[in-house]
């Protein structure tokens, strides 16, 4: 974008509530932001499609889930496909206000796209906590475009640590009753789930996932078996909150042991059913970890 478009995209900002000017008009035609919004999409459709899943909703069953099925996956992505661009566009408007202030003015929105989610589902929560990733991404980097920065993976991820810094402090540790089944967690284990992945600018991902990712492709290797091992990586080393909710530790403990000893002697696809067939025995699925799997797909197509 050259410095002339820039200023004339900001040049009907003016102050909010005291704050340093906001930029009002949203790049609408900006192909680079755009394509974020894009490659949300794509990644919620890419996991679900994705086969053999362990323990988790694919083209071939219903793994650990028995109230989800992939029709009800894919009418669920479609409701919230549309709001990802929202949350560009309010990351583009909101990009002169201080990080910590972000969160705030973007809740409502995430809680529209969850409404959305529901109605689509019935009632079924099958992507609270990708609405929740993808939707920060997709805010970060509209905030990052809004200040003429480059949308990177690691300015993606620091834009997200820095918007929810003070999150596990405030959502998490500062509650004395625990409501939710993640504040029910932190308080039992102190786990932080997707909060404290999202605060760490999806540090799982980053140290884990994204090198065997960019090593394969180098490598010529297909996506969908990067995906699955990228899976994989995460069902060994991501501490899954909805693990734990299903199993407690043991379950947790179960599925990291079972995926670091396949990523270790080598898997295949038969070695992948066999353990859909283990965890959806056990009624375990890693939820958490195809919602990483979904933000390290944007974040592995995006540059350096």
């Amino acid at each position: 974008m050259s410095a002339m478009k820039a200023e004339a995209l900001r040049s009907d900002a003016g102050p909010i509530s005291g704050n340093p000017p906001i930029p009002l008009h949203y790049p609408v035609a900006d192909a680079e932001l755009m394509a974020v919004a894009r490659l949300a999409a794509a990644a919620l459709r890419e996991e679900v499609y994705l086969t053999p899943k362990p323990g988790l909703v694919d083209n071939c069953n219903n793994g650990a889930h028995r109230d989800m099925d992939l029709p009800l996956f894919l009418r669920s992505i479609a409701a919230i496909v549309p709001w990802f661009s929202r949350f560009t566009a309010l990351g583009y408007r909101y990009a002169a206000l201080p990080a910590g202030e972000v969160l705030a003015r973007i809740r409502p929105l995430g809680l529209a796209c969850e409404q959305g989610m529901f109605a689509a589902t019935g009632g079924v929560n099958t992507h609270k906590g990708g609405v929740f990733s993808l939707g920060l991404l997709c805010t970060a980097a509209g905030r990052l475009k809004g200040r003429l920065q480059p949308l990177t993976r690691g300015g993606l991820c620091d834009e997200v640590a820095a918007i929810c810094a003070r999150m596990v402090m405030t959502e998490l540790a500062d509650r004395r009753r625990a409501a939710t089944a993640g504040e029910q967690l932190f308080q039992r284990y102190g786990m932080t789930g997707a909060r404290g992945e999202a605060a760490s600018g999806f540090a799982t991902v980053r140290r884990y996932v994204l090198p065997d990712w960019d090593r394969l492709k180098a490598d010529g290797a297909g996506e969908p078996m990067i995906m699955l091992h990228c899976l994989l990586l995460l069902m060994a080393y991501n501490p899954d909150t909805n693990l734990v909710s299903r199993g407690g530790l043991p379950g947790l403990h179960f599925v990291q042991r079972y995926a670091r000893r396949l990523l270790l002697c080598g898997w295949d696809i038969a070695e992948l059913r066999q353990m859909d067939a283990a965890l959806t025995a056990l009624y375990l699925s890693p939820g958490g970890s195809a919602d990483l799997l979904a933000v390290a797909y944007v974040l592995a197509h995006l540059p350096l």
